[in-house]
């Protein structure tokens, strides 16, 4: 049985990995800076003499790293604590690990670092077409301090798998937070969720089982970068229509699709700016996520619950332990 090392194991990810990371067979150490039924170790990723004691106490065979500020931190975390937890802290991760000998580290990033003012503008920023995001999309140029230090510490990842021979499987997620978006009010959180399984969300199951299969198969490849979200219906060849008139895009792909939406007062998304291409993921790992928006709409058509989850009231258990931290930044 190994021994892995999860950080941010009372997250939202945290929980779901910790859960299944067990069932698969692995002994999971939990850390982080909130209490929860998965952590084994409270602290944060900043405190390196930490670090080390963990590594030489438990053994630890791989690393899996959820640990992170987030882009709801933005609000409330400066710029300084942004890169002392998702650079710093990923920096001391990677250097215990190699000193540790260990063979794999499954990082947890995101597509967000992807999303540039340009793409983000989209087309009322005058796009004529939907940006296709593949693992070669360019150039990165973030928007924000989350992504420029989500962007650092992949940086760090792809120098510790050339120079100390890791093997490191860098995980872009799309959305999967149970939360209500922080930028869009309409339309309602469960419909805005169920739209962007076409083109840019995955559930959080999905996501956690995309960690186990890096975590199984990315020994003896390097360093590789994956996208992870649910399985886009469309093509490149569908770009300029999607920006122009989604509705009969998706109508070719899924003609039930506005019918059942219909019937829930729901609507589908009129333009669609940005299609997240997670191929790479099922031709080098063989992992496809579960569920799609076909699946959404079968839920739909027999009454059954929705295969996702939606949760306006979801707090962070770093934000609700904010008065019970440790004097280290949260991880």
């Amino acid at each position: 049985m190994e021994n892995i090392l999860l950080t941010g194991s009372s997250g939202w990810l945290g929980r779901f990995l910790a859960s299944e990371l067990s069932q698969a067979g692995y002994r999971v150490i939990g850390l982080d800076i909130a209490p929860g039924s998965h952590t084994r170790i409270a602290g944060s990723i900043v405190d390196r003499p930490l670090i080390d004691k963990i590594f030489a106490e438990y053994n630890i065979e791989a690393v899996i790293h959820t640990a992170a500020l987030h882009k709801p931190d933005i609000t409330r975390s400066i710029n300084k604590t942004f890169v002392d937890v998702n650079v710093s802290g990923t920096l001391n991760l990677l250097e215990a690990a190699a000193t540790a000998g260990c063979d794999r580290f499954i990082f947890t990033s995101t597509t967000s670092l992807m999303i540039s003012a340009e793409v983000r503008a989209g087309i009322k920023g005058g796009a004529k077409k939907a940006f296709w995001i593949d693992e070669e999309f360019g150039p990165i140029r973030p928007r924000n301090i989350y992504g420029v230090t989500k962007l650092a510490a992949e940086h760090l990842c792809q120098l510790f798998a050339g120079d100390r021979g890791l093997n490191i499987a860098i995980l872009r997620a799309g959305r999967f937070f149970p939360e209500e978006d922080d930028t869009l009010k309409f339309p309602s959180g469960p419909n805005l969720k169920a739209n962007e399984f076409l083109n840019r969300r995955l559930t959080v199951e999905d996501v956690a089982a995309a960690h186990i299969a890096a975590l199984a198969g990315i020994k003896g490849k390097g360093c590789e970068t994956f996208i992870l979200s649910a399985p886009t219906p469309f093509s490149r060849d569908d770009v300029h229509s999607l920006a122009s008139d989604a509705p009969s895009v998706i109508a070719r792909y899924f003609p039930t699709a506005k019918k059942l939406y219909d019937e829930r007062g729901w609507s589908l998304p009129q333009q669609i700016d940005r299609v997240y291409d997670a191929s790479k993921l099922e031709k080098v790992l063989g992992f496809r996520p579960k569920v799609d928006f076909s699946v959404i709409l079968n839920a739909l058509a027999s009454g059954a619950p929705l295969p996702y989850h939606h949760d306006p009231l979801y707090t962070s258990p770093k934000e609700t332990n904010t008065a019970n931290t440790i004097p280290n930044p949260p991880c």
